[in-house]
């Protein structure tokens, strides 16, 4: 499946760091920024987090909401979270279905060997839950200013 601006985004129910859960319905009349990074703690994802929870003041007066999402456990979420102070929630999508849904579960190869994983990908939603822009094969370095600069246009 493929999410595009101007459909309505997937709705899904999921565990979230904190022993929480997190219903994106239940979000409907918020804007929301909602990325998904292949793996907690490692070069790239880090520095994307770090970029948004370091923008987060500016997301916070467009009125924005960031959620990111991974395959990674609720635990590991908790330590990465804690490790590097992130404000924000973090979905765990051990199954893969809010990845599916989304279409960023992917074939990837490294170094002539193809395996399966996250596309980073980020989905800018609107107050009505519609998807507003839409970031594949994200280059993490200036990503975060151009969501914020896309969310605040909201």
């Amino acid at each position: 499946m493929s999410v595009e601006a101007g459909k309505k985004a997937p709705d899904f129910t999921a565990p979230t760091d904190g022993g929480g859960e997190l219903k994106l319905s239940d979000l409907k009349g918020k804007t929301v920024i909602l990325y998904f990074y292949p793996k907690d703690d490692t070069t790239g994802c880090t520095k994307e987090a770090c970029g948004f929870r370091d923008s987060l003041p500016d997301f916070s007066k467009a009125k924005a909401t960031v959620i990111g999402v991974s395959k990674d456990s609720v635990e590991r979420h908790d330590k990465f979270k804690a490790k590097y102070d992130l404000p924000f929630t973090l979905v765990s999508d051990t199954d893969g279905k809010i990845c599916e849904k989304y279409g960023t579960w992917s074939e990837k190869s490294l170094y002539g060997r193809k395996y399966m994983g996250i596309d980073r990908a980020t989905f800018l939603i609107d107050k009505t839950g519609t998807v507003r822009s839409v970031w594949r094969k994200v280059k993490v370095p200036g990503h975060v200013e151009a969501v914020l600069e896309a969310a605040k246009a909201l």
